[in-house]
């Protein structure tokens, strides 16, 4: 008999939602967030509570640029339902030639195979150190 986790890999669907979103197809970056998920962004200080106003949120960022780019460098199913992933941004605002580039931490928490909860953190140092804790605490 397999001894395979029968559990699935969360990082899989979190690396799709990313490659959507690099591939302008909001819709299916947006169909892995609960309807009453929540959008934390701690650098900005700024909550956005439901999927309509994290898709505000998100077309927002990506529509201040000409071109945008999220590469994910790592993605961790932690376990309990936790992701984290660090990603780093690369974007050309609007009217502009420059280029911004960004990394963050992501952690996401899914319940039932949808992401309830994401948190933003500018300093992936401290994003790690939040993620395996969650992931701790949810065991």
């Amino acid at each position: 008999m397999s001894e395979e986790s029968t559990t699935p890999d969360l990082a899989k669907p979190m690396r799709r939602a990313f490659e959507s979103a690099n591939q302008g197809d909001l819709d299916a970056a947006m169909s892995t967030f609960a309807p009453h998920a929540v959008l934390e962004a701690t650098g900005l200080g700024t909550v956005f509570e439901g999927v309509a106003a994290i898709r505000g949120a998100f077309e927002d960022w990506i529509g201040a640029y000409e071109e945008f780019e999220i590469e994910p460098e790592e993605i961790r199913d932690l376990g309990s339902g936790v992701v984290l992933a660090v990603i780093r941004q690369r974007a050309r605002p609007a009217g502009s030639t420059a280029e911004v580039r960004m990394q963050h931490a992501w952690i996401t928490v899914w319940v039932e195979g949808v992401i309830v909860r994401c948190t933003v953190y500018r300093h992936v140092h401290e994003g790690r150190a939040a993620a395996e804790r969650l992931a701790e605490e949810r065991e």
